[in-house]
């Protein structure tokens, strides 16, 4: 349809017909006559609003969304088509390692391929639209939600952001396996108070803006049909009403034009925050802040038509608001072809295919961050293997948000093994359950093991024990149990399982040869695993080829090459921790015994393991910086260049990382900011010349004027393997 007939489309419309448009209703309402006589009710809804309702959550297949789509344009007035919306997060049926694990391959052209094949078997089973990416900034560990960002890197974020945006919409969104992206969640969601879910976010100006910002910016820059709201408030206000950040900083700064979607029932939070009276006065905030279509709350729906018949909102909020929404229907081509690329035999073929497992090994491999290793991995031919750990016969290693993945279609770590050893040369044992009978996880329906006996427990410990005894070398595959991160799991405590670390602490005293398979959603307190055992291999939670990959890692297939996309604490007392953080006025070099020092009495103030830390089974050198120049104008570049050589034995991929800092601004500046990577592949013995090109754009910030710009002076330039790097030289920027 042409823009000038979406016009005349909207001018027929009813007043309610339009007010339904906005409203998004989950999937059992078209599936289930009860939930018509009995959540629709409570929710306010009515069977007009469901039946001309704009959008539909959480259907899957091809087969069921036709169905509900051919009988809702039946009903609907004006025939206009229903979208269809899901979180696919990271993967479809195939699943891929979560976020975090996808920033940890420092390959945002992966994860835009990744992108892709998820949109393709989504759009097969019907699906129009992804809640995703999540483009969140996260620096505290303790928060759950972290698994689904790419980490605390402003620069990465943004990378990431617009690749997978790119992967999930293509150059079309007519064109065949494409599917819309919705950023999310804006703005600042990734920044609670004290790391707990849905808390209030207390950010300054200047940070928001030039730190949490730029990830939702690219994202859009890239083409980002939609946009969601957070549940947080910012500067007092709940994001959802909040009519400066939507329209003012959202619309109007960013140039987005999509559609403003809420997240689950957050139109109706904004009255539990104390920003609203009631439900009406709630549908005026989110209408005015510009907030187009409602999840899950009727809010709209019942109040909406009546408030622009007493005069308090202009219709035209309205008429704006569903505009974009049969935009966004015209740009997927629904008006043509409603079912769009919902197709049986496509969804045979397509999902779980050969070529989408192939890249979902691949992705994990690349995820995996090798934390530290004595000489302990690669297995070693003829050695004697035990593998010990619950994640030995586990199949649950997809993240919380893999709902539409299958278990069976993963094989566990014993079967993954069993391909490459036999019974003589590796033993298999739990050791122990995931989770002890003493962790509780209220209020969570997903599947989790069944409560273990003492009994059991100790016959589990006695056994791995033994194996241990035998053993030339122990695998353990530890973690956390993967509904421990995702929405709602906040932990004061990030360290594995009491029960695991038990676990480990005992093999430990029978055989001290220990490499620890890592998984987890978060970066972890690991001290204590760190100081005793020989290698750490963290593997995040790495999907339907998670098994096979960490097989090709363990055994040498594959040389580790992750690096870290957020910092693992010493301890939770460090968190939130970040590479780039200010100097203060008091700086702590670690050298000097002056008490009166930015430091703490009992812990160092460095993490455990840094961003940008990932070793490798061979060893690098880096030569000293060159420049081409040591000065330049705003107009001009320089080149720096470092020669990088593969030292080891082995063929191995390294992560080049440049770092800037700004010496002296009109606003202080962080003691490092990544600017530039570059991945390098090198056989044993080969050298490569890396040459990255500064320019203007690398020097600019957020200034005491809030303007995006340069300040002539003096930077320092790092290049190196991880934010730790010494390797630095200076240069000037001129007046």
């Amino acid at each position: 349809m042409t823009k000038q007939q979406l016009k005349e489309l909207l001018k027929d419309m009813s007043l309610q017909e339009k007010v339904n448009q906005m409203l998004q209703v989950a999937g059992n309402f078209y599936m289930d006559d009860t939930v018509i006589t009995g959540p629709m009710k409570e929710s306010g809804f009515t069977e007009e609003n469901i039946s001309q309702a704009g959008s539909v959550l959480g259907v899957l297949g091809a087969s069921k969304i036709k169905e509900i789509q051919k009988s809702y344009i039946e009903k609907h007035p004006h025939k206009i088509p229903l979208l269809f919306m899901l979180d696919i997060i990271n993967g479809f049926r195939t699943v891929f390692p979560i976020p975090l694990g996808q920033g940890a391959t420092f390959e945002p052209e992966l994860s835009e391929k990744l992108a892709a094949a998820a949109a393709k078997e989504a759009a097969v089973s019907g699906l129009h639209v992804t809640f995703a990416p999540m483009v969140d900034l996260v620096r505290d560990a303790r928060w759950g939600r972290v698994m689904e960002s790419t980490g605390e890197d402003t620069y990465l974020n943004c990378l990431f952001s617009e690749a997978m945006v790119r992967g999930f919409q293509g150059d079309d969104l007519k064109a065949p396996y494409n599917i819309a992206a919705c950023v999310k969640h804006f703005a600042g969601y990734g920044a609670p108070t004290a790391g707990r879910d849905y808390n209030t976010v207390e950010l300054s100006e200047h940070t928001l803006r030039e730190f949490y910002l730029p990830s939702y910016k690219a994202g859009i820059d890239a083409g980002a049909a939609l946009v969601m709201t957070s549940f947080n408030t910012i500067d007092g206000v709940p994001a959802t009403g909040n009519k400066r950040l939507m329209r003012q900083i959202l619309r109007e700064e960013m140039g987005f034009d999509g559609v403003l979607i809420s997240d689950w029932a957050a139109i109706e939070e904004i009255i539990y925050h104390g920003y609203c009276e009631d439900r009406k006065e709630a549908a005026v905030r989110a209408a005015e802040a510009g907030v187009d279509i409602d999840m899950m709350t009727g809010i709209y729906s019942e109040n909406l038509a009546s408030l622009i018949e007493e005069g308090i909102l202009d219709e035209e909020l309205v008429d704006e608001a569903v505009f974009r929404i049969l935009e966004l229907k015209n740009k997927l081509g629904l008006f043509e072809n409603p079912y769009k690329d919902a197709d049986e035999t496509k969804e045979k073929e397509v999902i779980l295919c050969k070529e989408h497992k192939a890249l979902a090994r691949e992705a994990a491999c690349k995820s995996f961050v090798l934390l530290k290793n004595e000489s302990a991995l690669p297995i070693k031919k003829g050695q004697r293997i035990a593998f010990i750990g619950p994640y030995t016969d586990n199949r649950s290693m997809s993240g919380s948000w893999s709902f539409i993945g299958h278990t069976e279609d993963t094989l566990t770590i014993r079967e993954a093994a069993l391909e490459s050893f036999d019974n003589t040369e590796a033993t298999f044992h739990p050791g122990c359950p995931i989770l002890g009978n003493d962790i509780h996880l209220e209020g969570f329906t997903e599947q989790t093991e069944e409560p273990v006996s003492l009994e059991q427990q100790h016959k589990m410990l006695e056994e791995a024990i033994e194996a241990a005894k035998k053993a030339d070398l122990v695998i353990m595959p530890l973690g956390e149990h993967y509904v421990q991160s995702g929405e709602a799991t906040s932990n004061a405590n990030i360290q594995i399982p009491e029960i695991q670390q038990t676990l480990f602490n005992k093999i430990y005293e029978v055989n001290q040869n220990i490499a620890v398979v890592l998984f987890s959603g978060r970066p972890l307190d690991i001290r204590e695993l760190s100081q005793k055992a020989k290698a750490i291999l963290q593997v995040w939670m790495p999907g339907t080829e998670g098994a096979h990959a960490v097989m090709d890692v363990l055994t040498g297939t594959c040389s580790p090459s992750g690096k870290l996309p957020m910092s693992f604490p010493y301890c939770v007392g460090q968190v939130p921790v970040h590479y780039n953080e200010y100097s203060t006025g008091r700086p702590y070099t670690g050298a000097d015994k002056d008490r009166f020092r930015s430091k703490y009495l009992d812990i160092p103030n460095a993490p455990l393991y840094p961003f940008g830390y990932g070793l490798s089974y061979t060893t690098f050198s880096i030569s000293p910086i060159e420049l081409d120049k040591s000065a330049m104008t705003k107009t001009e570049t320089i080149q720096a260049s470092i020669t990088i050589k593969n030292e080891g034995s082995l063929p191995g991929t390294e992560v080049i990382q440049l770092y800037i800092h700004d010496r002296a601004a009109s606003v202080v500046r962080p003691v490092k900011e990544l600017k530039h990577f570059r991945k390098i592949h090198l056989q044993p013995g080969e050298s490569q010349k890396v040459t990255f090109h500064i320019t203007n754009r690398d020097l600019c910030f957020l200034t005491e004027h809030a303007l995006t710009e340069s300040e002539p002076g003096t930077f320092d330039l790092y290049i190196g393997t991880d934010s730790t790097t010494t390797n630095k030289t200076q240069f000037t920027l001129l007046p």
